[in-house]
């Protein structure tokens, strides 16, 4: 896919935890569409710095609640549907999140399955290749990424 100037805009949130084990896990929600393994995103909100805008989209898409970074671990690209015939190029920016909690009732709960996977596994299930390679590199070196370290001490 190639980079347009005319990409929209979008953010998501990619939250994280260890499990019990100590080991990193990604949770991915499914689409309302098409019921596929996404990331919690969405479209920039007036007002709200992206990293907020994507912990709100969290919030309302997994019922995920932590600390979230102001520093992006990347970008990727995705064609969204707007109709049958119709699509749009968005560009969407990627900011960790620790997760602290997650809420037994959020908003879009009717509407979605949330599940952790290991970043290895979340890489295989996206369909974005570019949102693959995020996951397989936080697969390969989780505890090397500076971003995650700040988080987890914040947290």
């Amino acid at each position: 896919m190639s980079k347009s100037a005319s990409d929209a805009r979008q953010i998501a949130a990619l939250p994280l935890r260890r499990d019990k084990t100590g080991k990193l896990r990604v949770l991915m929600v499914t689409s309302r569409d098409t019921r596929r393994w996404v990331m919690p995103k969405g479209w920039l909100m007036d007002g709200k710095k992206p990293w907020h805008a994507a912990e709100i989209e969290a919030l309302e898409e997994a019922g995920a609640v932590g600390f979230i970074s102001h520093q992006p671990i990347g970008t990727y690209r995705y064609k969204k549907r707007l109709g049958a015939d119709r699509f749009v190029i968005c560009r969407v920016t990627v900011y960790p999140m620790i997760v602290e909690k997650l809420k037994k009732r959020w908003k879009e709960r009717d509407e979605r399955k949330r599940h952790w996977f290991s970043p290895r596994k979340a890489a295989t299930l996206v369909e974005e290749e570019e949102l693959s390679d995020i996951l397989k590199d936080l697969a390969r070196r989780p505890d090397q990424m500076t971003i995650l370290q700040e988080l987890s001490e914040a947290s």
